[in-house]
């Protein structure tokens, strides 16, 4: 499903626990730059589709089937856990030289006040050619 931008210009989150979404402003896997995909790590409780994102390490691969039915593959380079305050938006939304993907997550201790995580997951990886 495609992603876009809150009122608040944040990225929009899947609507439910099973879905993963693309974020539409990004390119499309395989092309230049990085493709940006978010999902939850749960949802009302019940394990969400990124529920074992964190476990991914250098050298995994994760593979995206494009809407042509081609599927694009890419090799983890970093995992990194940051609090939410400190995203690194440049980092995971600039720019790059080649077809990277970014996978996105909540993560860290449940906020209940806030009714979230403090902390996100991001998933760094490059076309393999």
């Amino acid at each position: 499903m495609a992603l876009g931008l809150t009122a608040e210009r944040a990225m929009e989150v899947p609507p439910d626990g099973d879905g993963i979404g693309w974020y539409d402003r990004s390119p499309t896997p395989g092309e230049r730059g990085p493709s940006v995909f978010a999902g939850h790590i749960n949802w009302d409780g019940q394990d969400g589709v990124f529920r074992q994102l964190g476990t991914l390490t250098a050298g995994d691969e994760v593979t995206v089937r494009r809407q042509d039915g081609s599927t694009a593959r890419f090799e983890v380079t970093k995992v990194a856990q940051y609090p939410k305050q400190e995203f690194p938006t440049a980092r995971v939304y600039g720019n790059t030289r080649g077809a990277e993907l970014r996978l996105i997550t909540c993560s860290g201790e449940f906020d209940p006040a806030a009714r979230s995580f403090r902390d996100n997951t991001v998933v760094y990886a490059e076309l393999v050619e």
